[in-house]
């Protein structure tokens, strides 16, 4: 298996964060409080007796605002396609911090295929939408993390949350300031990682190799055809419309078509490589899976990472039958989350953030501007109109 080799990676997207908003720091001392209000300084006595009381009733600083939080839920179980009437926005008030807490605005908020089986297997209604976001630290009760810094949380669909900790990932301190923050959930995140492991570890491709992926210009399908021709490999990818096919092929792939548009999926799969494939990535499922399956090399390997074709069905699909092309073409196809390498995380973002800075990885994001369009960006995420990335700005 050959090393990829280090490459640039140049992010595309030109938006830049918001400007910092500044947050001052309000003290739990009684006395400061009504020195900071102009108020004369009281006696030891009532010094003392001020705190006392103040301890015993829990009373909030002074000065202390509170924030409030906007969330999206889930107001009804998807049948079919999402649709809007299924989220609904609501506001928290959330508590003054405790020792050893944070308080976070999230930045951008990631959309993501996983969260709509996620969100029938893990979610009740009335449950905030799960997901992940690049937040700044706007308070900190935590020695271990500064004001301003940025994380990634798992925090789902919400603009201020509080935190221990525990469940943060400081953004590496060698991070370019140039560098869009919003690739964290990309390309330099979650799906980059997906691809990542995906292919070195489950496709276990080779130089020389011929990889065919499917939602080839999603925000994983575009990192693996990249990480594979960094590999030596020859790509194929499909995607479902030309504007997308013409950026697959601007990143490098060395065949692509439109699914959507050609007259026979299995003769545009031969065309694109007579030979056959050693590895496929597959995201889609379906009725894909079951026409490339045909098209593997003996001893083939598919890494089985998404199923997206199938995710808003009412009524299951029938197959794919795979058994057949598996036992004579001695194909090794297997499933997997990308959190069997939870160890490795470092590992991989180190390498893919190498090649994002050094241009061998090209990104692209799909921006969507506020939080009132999660549910918007998320359905739109669905439908495959995005290309690369979806992201929302908050």
């Amino acid at each position: 298996m050959p090393k990829l080799a280090t490459a640039s990676l140049g992010g595309s997207a030109t938006h830049r964060d918001p400007s910092m908003q500044r947050h001052s720091h309000t003290s739990s001392d009684p006395l400061e409080v009504c020195v900071t209000e102009g108020i004369q300084p009281l006696s030891w006595v009532q010094r003392l007796l001020t705190r006392l009381v103040s301890r015993r009733h829990s009373f909030p600083p002074a000065c202390s605002k509170m924030v409030t939080a906007k969330v999206w839920v889930l107001k009804k179980h998807f049948e079919g396609f999402p649709k809007t009437s299924d989220f609904d926005l609501k506001k928290i008030e959330l508590p003054n911090l405790k020792d050893g807490e944070l308080l976070l605005e999230s930045v951008f908020l990631s959309v993501d295929p996983y969260m709509r089986p996620y969100s029938q297997r893990d979610m009740k209604e009335g449950d905030i939408m799960i997901g992940t976001q690049v937040a700044r630290i706007v308070e900190s009760n935590n020695p271990a993390f500064t004001v301003g810094a940025f994380v990634v949380a798992r925090s789902g669909w919400r603009t201020h949350f509080i935190s221990d900790g525990k469940d943060l990932q400081l953004l590496p301190s060698s991070w370019p300031e140039s560098l869009p923050k919003s690739l964290a959930l990309g390309t330099v995140g979650m799906p980059g990682l997906t691809a990542y492991f995906g292919l070195l570890e489950v496709c276990k491709m080779k130089l020389g190799e011929t990889v065919l992926v499917n939602a080839a210009a999603g925000a994983v399908g575009s990192v693996v055809g990249q990480l594979a021709k960094i590999g030596g490999c020859k790509v194929v990818g499909c995607a479902g419309s030309d504007y997308k096919v013409a950026y697959l092929k601007k990143i490098g792939f060395d065949e692509a078509f439109n699914y959507k548009t050609v007259v026979s999926l299995d003769e545009a799969l031969r065309q694109a490589s007579p030979d056959g494939y050693d590895c496929f990535f597959d995201n889609v499922g379906g009725e894909f899976t079951s026409i490339a399956i045909n098209h593997m090399k003996k001893y083939g390997r598919i890494a089985v990472c998404g199923a997206i074709s199938q995710y808003n069905d009412t009524v299951p699909q029938k197959g794919p039958y795979v058994q057949v092309p598996m036992i004579f073409k001695e194909l090794q196809m297997e499933g997997f989350i990308v959190t069997r390498w939870n160890n490795r995380w470092e590992e991989g973002l180190k390498a893919l953030l190498k090649w994002v800075v050094e241009g061998k990885v090209k990104c692209h994001e799909q921006v969507t501007e506020g939080f009132e369009n999660m549910p918007m960006a998320f359905i739109g995420m669905l439908k495959g109109e995005n290309l690369g990335k979806a992201i929302v700005k908050v």
